[in-house]
Protein backbone atom coordinates (compact mmCIF):
# COMPACT_ATOMS: atom_id res chain seq x y z
CA UNK A 1 0.00 0.00 0.00
CA UNK A 2 1.80 3.43 -1.57
CA UNK A 3 -0.76 5.68 1.41
CA UNK A 4 -2.41 5.39 4.52
CA UNK A 5 -5.40 8.16 5.22
CA UNK A 6 -5.84 8.84 8.92
CA UNK A 7 -9.24 10.25 9.94
CA UNK A 8 -11.00 11.50 12.89
CA UNK A 9 -13.73 14.22 13.25
CA UNK A 10 -13.35 15.77 10.21
CA UNK A 11 -9.48 15.56 10.31
CA UNK A 12 -7.40 14.13 7.69
CA UNK A 13 -3.99 13.25 7.24
CA UNK A 14 -2.53 11.29 4.30
CA UNK A 15 1.24 9.65 4.52
CA UNK A 16 2.87 8.26 1.71
CA UNK A 17 5.04 5.09 1.93
CA UNK A 18 7.69 7.16 -0.26
CA UNK A 19 9.78 9.00 2.36
CA UNK A 20 7.05 8.27 4.97
CA UNK A 21 5.95 11.94 4.14
CA UNK A 22 2.98 13.71 4.99
CA UNK A 23 0.91 14.15 1.76
CA UNK A 24 -2.27 15.91 2.91
CA UNK A 25 -3.55 17.81 6.06
CA UNK A 26 -6.92 18.95 6.96
CA UNK A 27 -7.46 20.49 10.57
CA UNK A 28 -10.00 22.86 11.44
CA UNK A 29 -11.79 22.57 8.40
CA UNK A 30 -8.78 23.90 6.56
CA UNK A 31 -6.50 21.89 3.97
CA UNK A 32 -3.01 22.99 5.49
CA UNK A 33 -0.13 21.52 2.95
CA UNK A 34 0.90 22.83 -0.44
CA UNK A 35 -0.49 20.61 -3.01
CA UNK A 36 3.15 20.21 -4.51
CA UNK A 37 3.96 22.05 -8.11
CA UNK A 38 6.21 21.82 -10.65
CA UNK A 39 8.42 24.75 -9.13
CA UNK A 40 8.93 22.16 -6.08
CA UNK A 41 7.17 18.94 -5.74
CA UNK A 42 7.45 17.81 -2.46
CA UNK A 43 5.27 18.59 0.34
CA UNK A 44 7.16 17.36 3.44
CA UNK A 45 10.11 15.77 3.00
CA UNK A 46 12.06 13.71 6.03
CA UNK A 47 15.92 15.09 5.75
CA UNK A 48 18.23 11.96 7.00
CA UNK A 49 20.94 11.35 7.38
CA UNK A 50 22.19 14.75 6.43
CA UNK A 51 20.13 17.90 6.99
CA UNK A 52 21.39 20.60 3.93
CA UNK A 53 23.92 19.84 1.49
CA UNK A 54 27.68 18.23 2.88
CA UNK A 55 30.71 19.50 0.61
CA UNK A 56 30.83 17.97 -2.59
CA UNK A 57 28.10 16.41 -2.04
CA UNK A 58 30.66 13.60 -0.30
CA UNK A 59 30.07 11.95 2.97
CA UNK A 60 33.60 10.74 4.35
CA UNK A 61 34.34 8.42 6.90
CA UNK A 62 37.75 6.66 7.92
CA UNK A 63 38.97 7.74 4.58
CA UNK A 64 36.73 6.59 2.01
CA UNK A 65 34.72 8.48 0.56
CA UNK A 66 30.42 8.46 -0.02
CA UNK A 67 27.85 10.04 -2.43
CA UNK A 68 25.56 11.90 -0.38
CA UNK A 69 22.95 14.23 -1.39
CA UNK A 70 21.08 17.42 -0.15
CA UNK A 71 19.17 16.11 2.68
CA UNK A 72 19.91 12.47 2.34
CA UNK A 73 17.79 9.41 0.98
CA UNK A 74 15.09 9.04 3.45
CA UNK A 75 12.98 11.33 1.14
CA UNK A 76 13.06 8.90 -1.63
CA UNK A 77 13.37 5.41 -0.04
CA UNK A 78 10.21 3.74 0.47
CA UNK A 79 9.70 2.91 4.06
CA UNK A 80 7.68 -0.31 5.36
CA UNK A 81 4.26 -0.18 7.09
CA UNK A 82 4.66 -1.15 11.24
CA UNK A 83 0.95 -0.67 11.93
CA UNK A 84 -2.13 1.29 11.15
CA UNK A 85 -5.06 2.06 13.10
CA UNK A 86 -7.50 4.62 11.50
CA UNK A 87 -6.01 7.46 13.60
CA UNK A 88 -2.32 6.59 13.60
CA UNK A 89 0.37 4.46 11.34
CA UNK A 90 4.09 4.09 11.90
CA UNK A 91 6.72 3.14 9.38
CA UNK A 92 10.37 2.06 9.35
CA UNK A 93 13.36 2.51 7.19
CA UNK A 94 16.63 0.21 8.09
CA UNK A 95 19.88 0.30 6.51
CA UNK A 96 20.23 -2.30 4.08
CA UNK A 97 22.86 -2.48 0.77
CA UNK A 98 21.50 0.45 -0.86
CA UNK A 99 21.84 2.60 2.34
CA UNK A 100 24.93 1.78 3.05
CA UNK A 101 26.38 2.80 -0.40
CA UNK A 102 26.00 6.07 0.72
CA UNK A 103 25.82 5.88 4.56
CA UNK A 104 27.92 2.85 5.95
CA UNK A 105 26.53 2.94 9.12
CA UNK A 106 23.55 0.58 10.91
CA UNK A 107 20.34 2.44 11.81
CA UNK A 108 16.63 2.01 12.37
CA UNK A 109 14.76 4.89 11.76
CA UNK A 110 10.96 4.71 12.62
CA UNK A 111 8.39 7.35 12.03
CA UNK A 112 4.81 7.84 13.67
CA UNK A 113 1.68 9.83 12.74
CA UNK A 114 -1.10 10.18 15.18
CA UNK A 115 -4.01 12.41 14.67
CA UNK A 116 -5.43 13.96 17.55
CA UNK A 117 -8.40 16.28 18.10
CA UNK A 118 -7.71 19.28 16.09
CA UNK A 119 -3.48 18.16 15.85
CA UNK A 120 -1.25 15.91 13.81
CA UNK A 121 1.63 14.70 15.89
CA UNK A 122 4.60 13.32 14.38
CA UNK A 123 6.82 11.40 16.70
CA UNK A 124 10.37 10.24 15.46
CA UNK A 125 13.28 7.68 16.95
CA UNK A 126 16.45 6.81 15.66
CA UNK A 127 18.30 3.47 17.26
CA UNK A 128 21.92 2.57 16.63
CA UNK A 129 21.72 -0.53 16.81
CA UNK A 130 25.51 -0.82 15.64
CA UNK A 131 28.61 -1.55 18.18
CA UNK A 132 30.06 2.37 17.22
CA UNK A 133 28.78 5.57 17.65
CA UNK A 134 25.76 6.71 15.46
CA UNK A 135 26.63 10.12 13.81
CA UNK A 136 23.49 11.47 11.76
CA UNK A 137 21.58 14.86 11.52
CA UNK A 138 17.66 14.72 11.08
CA UNK A 139 15.09 17.50 9.74
CA UNK A 140 11.49 18.08 9.04
CA UNK A 141 10.72 20.18 6.00
CA UNK A 142 6.82 20.64 5.73
CA UNK A 143 5.42 23.40 3.09
CA UNK A 144 2.13 24.94 4.52
CA UNK A 145 -0.15 26.95 2.25
CA UNK A 146 0.54 30.97 2.35
CA UNK A 147 -1.42 32.81 2.51
CA UNK A 148 -3.13 30.92 5.03
CA UNK A 149 -7.04 31.84 3.86
CA UNK A 150 -7.36 31.66 0.02
CA UNK A 151 -6.93 34.99 -1.30
CA UNK A 152 -5.72 36.46 1.67
CA UNK A 153 -2.44 38.91 1.25
CA UNK A 154 0.94 37.15 1.99
CA UNK A 155 2.55 40.73 3.38
CA UNK A 156 -0.07 40.37 6.12
CA UNK A 157 0.95 36.99 7.30
CA UNK A 158 3.77 36.73 10.21
CA UNK A 159 4.94 34.46 12.61
CA UNK A 160 5.16 34.63 16.21
CA UNK A 161 7.73 33.06 18.20
CA UNK A 162 7.04 31.49 21.67
CA UNK A 163 10.45 33.06 23.46
CA UNK A 164 12.49 36.64 22.02
CA UNK A 165 14.94 35.56 19.53
CA UNK A 166 17.94 37.93 19.56
CA UNK A 167 20.37 35.20 18.02
CA UNK A 168 21.68 35.68 14.78
CA UNK A 169 20.80 34.67 11.24
CA UNK A 170 22.59 32.20 9.32
CA UNK A 171 22.61 31.56 5.34
CA UNK A 172 24.39 29.62 2.76
CA UNK A 173 26.13 30.01 -0.07
CA UNK A 174 25.33 29.26 -3.78
CA UNK A 175 27.09 25.39 -3.56
CA UNK A 176 24.11 25.14 -0.18
CA UNK A 177 26.79 25.31 2.34
CA UNK A 178 26.50 27.06 5.49
CA UNK A 179 28.34 30.74 5.55
CA UNK A 180 30.42 31.66 8.57
CA UNK A 181 28.38 35.66 8.27
CA UNK A 182 26.13 36.19 10.92
CA UNK A 183 23.58 38.24 10.22
CA UNK A 184 21.29 40.51 12.07
CA UNK A 185 18.10 38.68 12.94
CA UNK A 186 15.15 39.52 11.38
CA UNK A 187 12.80 38.97 14.24
CA UNK A 188 11.87 41.60 16.08
CA UNK A 189 11.31 40.63 20.20
CA UNK A 190 9.30 37.14 19.14
CA UNK A 191 7.71 38.13 15.54
CA UNK A 192 8.76 38.13 11.95
CA UNK A 193 6.61 39.82 9.39
CA UNK A 194 6.83 37.57 6.41
CA UNK A 195 7.73 39.15 3.07
CA UNK A 196 8.90 37.13 0.12
CA UNK A 197 11.97 39.64 -0.28
CA UNK A 198 13.37 37.76 2.99
CA UNK A 199 13.96 34.51 0.88
CA UNK A 200 15.65 36.35 -1.74
CA UNK A 201 19.40 34.87 -0.75
CA UNK A 202 17.58 31.12 -0.05
CA UNK A 203 16.34 29.70 3.32
CA UNK A 204 16.64 31.68 7.01
CA UNK A 205 18.55 29.58 9.48
CA UNK A 206 17.97 29.63 13.30
CA UNK A 207 21.02 27.77 14.75
CA UNK A 208 20.57 29.44 17.85
CA UNK A 209 17.13 29.23 18.69
CA UNK A 210 15.16 29.20 22.10
CA UNK A 211 11.50 28.88 20.96
CA UNK A 212 10.26 25.28 20.84
CA UNK A 213 7.11 26.46 19.32
CA UNK A 214 5.86 29.16 16.32
CA UNK A 215 2.63 30.29 15.20
CA UNK A 216 2.05 31.18 11.46
CA UNK A 217 -0.68 33.76 11.76
CA UNK A 218 -2.80 36.63 9.44
CA UNK A 219 -5.85 38.50 10.44
CA UNK A 220 -8.80 37.18 9.70
CA UNK A 221 -7.20 33.79 9.55
CA UNK A 222 -6.92 30.67 12.16
CA UNK A 223 -3.64 30.32 13.34
CA UNK A 224 -1.15 27.47 12.45
CA UNK A 225 0.56 26.30 15.75
CA UNK A 226 3.83 24.23 15.35
CA UNK A 227 5.25 22.90 18.59
CA UNK A 228 8.40 20.41 18.69
CA UNK A 229 10.58 18.79 20.84
CA UNK A 230 14.42 17.69 20.14
CA UNK A 231 15.14 20.06 17.50
CA UNK A 232 17.43 22.75 18.26
CA UNK A 233 17.62 24.59 15.16
CA UNK A 234 14.86 26.07 12.67
CA UNK A 235 14.46 26.93 8.72
CA UNK A 236 12.31 29.13 7.18
CA UNK A 237 12.36 28.84 3.42
CA UNK A 238 10.46 29.28 0.49
CA UNK A 239 10.86 29.98 -3.25
CA UNK A 240 11.90 33.33 -4.08
CA UNK A 241 9.76 36.10 -5.47
CA UNK A 242 7.91 35.71 -7.04
CA UNK A 243 7.81 32.34 -5.22
CA UNK A 244 5.07 29.78 -4.92
CA UNK A 245 2.10 29.86 -2.46
CA UNK A 246 3.91 27.82 0.37
CA UNK A 247 5.95 28.70 3.46
CA UNK A 248 8.03 25.93 5.25
CA UNK A 249 8.77 25.62 8.70
CA UNK A 250 11.40 23.41 9.31
CA UNK A 251 12.54 22.40 12.70
CA UNK A 252 16.03 20.31 12.25
CA UNK A 253 19.17 18.83 14.43
CA UNK A 254 21.45 19.80 11.99
CA UNK A 255 22.60 22.00 9.33
CA UNK A 256 24.59 21.94 6.14
CA UNK A 257 28.74 21.30 6.37
CA UNK A 258 30.01 24.98 7.18
CA UNK A 259 32.06 26.42 3.77
CA UNK A 260 35.46 25.47 4.11
CA UNK A 261 35.00 21.89 5.87
CA UNK A 262 35.26 18.67 4.10
CA UNK A 263 36.08 16.58 6.98
CA UNK A 264 34.95 13.14 8.89
CA UNK A 265 31.25 12.79 9.36
CA UNK A 266 31.30 11.96 12.52
CA UNK A 267 32.87 15.07 13.57
CA UNK A 268 30.62 17.59 11.85
CA UNK A 269 29.63 20.70 12.75
CA UNK A 270 25.70 20.23 14.19
CA UNK A 271 25.19 16.76 13.76
CA UNK A 272 25.00 14.40 16.57
CA UNK A 273 26.04 11.02 17.50
CA UNK A 274 23.75 7.98 19.05
CA UNK A 275 25.16 5.44 21.53
CA UNK A 276 25.46 1.79 20.61
CA UNK A 277 22.09 0.34 21.15
CA UNK A 278 20.86 3.68 22.10
CA UNK A 279 17.65 5.74 20.34
CA UNK A 280 16.97 9.21 19.79
CA UNK A 281 13.61 10.83 19.94
CA UNK A 282 12.12 13.96 18.12
CA UNK A 283 8.37 14.58 18.08
CA UNK A 284 6.71 17.32 16.00
CA UNK A 285 2.91 18.27 16.84
CA UNK A 286 0.70 20.68 14.07
CA UNK A 287 -2.38 22.50 15.24
CA UNK A 288 -4.86 25.39 14.60
CA UNK A 289 -5.77 28.10 16.67
CA UNK A 290 -8.28 30.76 16.31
Amino acid sequence: MDFQTLDRNGSRAVIARQGAELTALRLGGRDLLWDAGPLWPRQAPLLFPVVGALTGDTLRHRGAAYPMPKHGFARDRAFAWQGHSGTDCALALRDDDHTRAAYPFPFALTVRYALEPAALRMDLALHNPGPEPLPASLGLHPAFRWPLAPGGPKAAHRLVFEADEPGPLRRIDAGGLLTPTLHPTPILGRELPLQEGLFAEDALLFLELHSRRVRFEAPGAPSLVLAWEGFPHLGVWTKPDPGPAFLCLEPWEGHASPAGWDGEFSNKPGGFLVAPGATRQWSLTISIAD
